[in-house]
């Protein structure tokens, strides 16, 4: 059996957000978010990761949420990790709205990889899916991804998560921002997390039929750049960005997965749909277990993965309602 290197951790640092995107949470729904007090700290966070997940291989990290802007020391979190010798990789994933006066900060912390959600170019749409019902939000989100241009991120990536019969007319001008600039759009098949109701209302498209229509338009070669993720990467040619599809619905990759996912309340996890196995690394902490003990139990969760991963790719993904929300998962 292959087994990938399981090396890349993410991190909810909020379950908190400021949005409410239709494809992770009904509009009538009431959550209930974790205490203050029940979060992992800024050391909490510091400690598991140089001390029980670098030791065990890890050196890539994501920090998402919830909103993770919303965090009130997110960039000294950002300028803690990225100051580690070992740390490869380190990104942050947004809705961008408070990215306008946070940028430079956490471009300065240390920061060179962003993730920001961009679901529609129409001011109306957005905030038809991201829930909001007064001033609109689009012009601030916008706002926010050209200030993570202007301050050097470089290539600043947009994930869209495409909704039938909400945004999916707009695949074609969200691909054609890749042609001007060196930005990598991600279209993201629309899972059945977090709001079962819409899934099952608009259900879902392939990727595959979103690249027909994209090659038909301008054609489409095999992008040269590759992340961390699962993304299929293309390119439009001569454009200067690229073209990615993240295809956990129609293409299965769960045998390729390489994370681990550490909430904002402590539990690692070891796959977004499966938590067989689940840690909670907060509470250990607290009881102060040893990082040797604790990572004694994290590498155990990673032998388990490994057995995860493959039963997922066998048995496939599609089937099922997810009830808890993208933000209470760790994104």
């Amino acid at each position: 059996m292959n087994r990938n290197q399981i090396d890349y951790l993410r991190i909810s640092l909020i379950d908190r957000c400021n949005f409410r995107c239709q494809y992770c949470l009904p509009e009538d729904a009431e959550l209930a978010y974790v205490r203050p007090q029940e979060l992992l700290t800024r050391e909490e966070i510091l400690t598991l990761v140089k001390n029980v997940f670098i030791p065990l291989g890890f050196r890539k990290f994501r920090l998402t949420g919830g909103e993770p802007l919303l965090h009130p020391e997110v960039v000294e979190i950002v300028r803690d990790i990225a100051s580690l010798s070992a740390t490869s990789d380190l990104a942050l994933t947004t809705n961008g709205y408070l990215l306008d006066n946070l940028a430079e900060m956490l471009y300065e912390a240390g920061l060179r990889r962003i993730n920001i959600s961009l679901d529609s170019l129409d001011p109306d749409t957005f905030d038809k899916i991201i829930g909001n019902r007064g001033r609109s939000r689009w012009q601030k989100t916008w706002a926010g991804i050209q200030a993570a241009q202007r301050v050097g991120f470089d290539p600043l990536k947009l994930n869209v998560v495409v909704i039938p019969g909400i945004n999916e007319a707009e695949v074609e001008d969200l691909a054609a921002l890749t042609i001007e600039k060196r930005w990598h759009v991600r279209f993201i098949e629309f899972m059945p997390i977090g709001n079962g109701d819409l899934f099952q209302e608009k259900a879902w498209i392939a990727n595959e039929e979103l690249r027909g229509r994209i090659r038909a338009k301008w054609g489409l070669n095999e992008g040269q750049v590759r992340g961390n993720g699962p993304a299929d990467v293309f390119q439009i040619p001569g454009a200067k960005g690229t073209i990615g599809f993240i295809s956990q619905m129609s293409e299965c990759f769960c045998d390729r997965c390489n994370r681990l996912r550490l909430s904002a309340d402590g539990w690692l996890r070891p796959c977004l749909l499966n938590e067989t196995g689940q840690i909670d690394l907060k509470t250990a902490l607290r009881q102060g277990i040893s990082p040797a003990e604790i990572r004694e139990r994290v590498r155990e969760l990673i032998e388990l993965k490994a057995e995860i991963n493959f039963k997922l790719r066998d048995s496939g993904t599609s089937s099922g309602i997810y009830t808890r929300t993208m933000s209470q998962i760790g994104g």
